[in-house]
């Protein structure tokens, strides 16, 4: 199932279950994004929703708020009743483990688009149930990932999906294309890796995600892929050895005054222009260690050299600033995990 219909449908669930009264199929298509503009299209694609809701055993109820409801347009709703889980008991071991995915699974993506939809209920002079909107929400956990490829990856593995993608590994100047069946998606020492038979080299092998570049896209049907009987997939990931690259040195400007840590260990430091920058040459192995390092220092701290390492420094400082906080502001100054020498 592709994310839009999976938000279409998620936000088409919490629509009927917020609501008190039978929504009906013109109030439905206001509200829930996703939806065609075209009525024809509306109503199939409407029409299927209805059906795959049913076969996923979510109880559909249709009816009308008119007395006997005999009104001359059919609504539609989700008794929270009957869609709510029984009470369920759990041993202290059990919790616990629960306990502990809740700390990994977060709030999804789509709760934005599935709150607007509320919102768009109520502007129409649709009541919704806070409560029942409230528990609603927590039908749309999803594994939360920095990694662009993650979502997609974690997809293909679902529907048994082989998928292609463009990987930079270690020391390679540029990109090549990967052929995967996928198998897995686990999380070794803070990194992603997945999991798989490489179709390019006939072998198990394992891609850390963030080397991955552009899209990750399906290469052919779904259900094509099946994991053999006994593998043992968070086994090869963990035994898996990430391959270290040769040192390589990267060429910076610190501003004086500033940015001690890379100072500490950087090699002949020399002023430049008007003596408010120094230059100067660190040596690093790990673009992917090194890069949220340096973008610790913002602007104290200018990558001039390799160009991926200062597209990686550039990348990160625009995901702080996207997240509205800046990259320094935890006022640490520590160094990489893994030390450049």
């Amino acid at each position: 199932m592709s994310r839009r219909k999976t938000e279409r449908l998620l936000n088409l669930v919490v629509c009927l279950l917020a609501t008190r009264r039978y929504l009906t199929a013109e109030q439905i298509r206001r509200a829930v994004p996703g939806y065609p503009g075209s009525d024809e299209a509306f109503k199939r694609m409407f029409e299927r929703d209805k059906e795959e809701l049913r076969e996923l055993g979510v109880p559909l109820e249709v009816g009308s708020d008119q007395p006997g409801g005999t009104g001359e347009e059919i609504g539609y709703r989700i008794p929270p009743q009957a869609y709510e889980l029984p009470d369920i008991h759990l041993t202290p071991d059990e919790a616990a483990v629960l306990g502990l995915a809740a700390r990994v699974w977060q709030r999804a993506s789509m709760a934005d688009a599935a709150s607007g939809a509320l919102l768009k209920l109520r502007a129409a002079g649709v009541e919704t149930d806070p409560v029942g909107a409230g528990s609603a929400m927590a039908i749309e956990p999803r594994l939360d990932t920095g990694e662009p490829a993650f979502p997609a990856l974690w997809e293909a593995v679902r529907d048994g999906r082989p998928v292609a993608f463009d990987y930079q590994g270690v020391g390679r100047t540029a990109s090549a294309r990967r052929h995967l069946e996928p198998w897995g998606v686990v999380s070794r020492r803070g990194r992603w890796y997945v999991v798989g038979h490489d179709r390019d080299r006939g072998q198990t092998r394992v891609f850390r995600l963030s080397r991955i570049t552009g899209e990750v896209v399906p290469d052919g049907p779904a259900g094509s892929v099946t994991v053999p009987e006994g593998v043992d997939v968070r086994r090869i990931a963990f035994d898996w050895e990430d391959p270290v690259s040769e040192p390589r040195p990267a060429t910076v400007r610190l501003r004086v005054g500033a940015a001690q840590g890379p100072r500490r260990w950087a090699k002949d430091v020399r002023p430049v222009g008007d003596g408010t920058w120094d230059e100067a040459t660190l040596t690093f192995r790990d673009t992917d260690r090194f890069a949220p390092y340096l973008a610790r220092f913002a602007d104290d701290v200018v990558v001039l050299d390799p160009p991926d390492l200062r597209d990686a420094v550039i990348q990160h400082l625009k995901a702080a600033l996207a997240a509205g906080g800046g990259p320094g502001e935890d006022g640490r100054d520590d160094e990489p995990e893994m030390s450049p020498t």
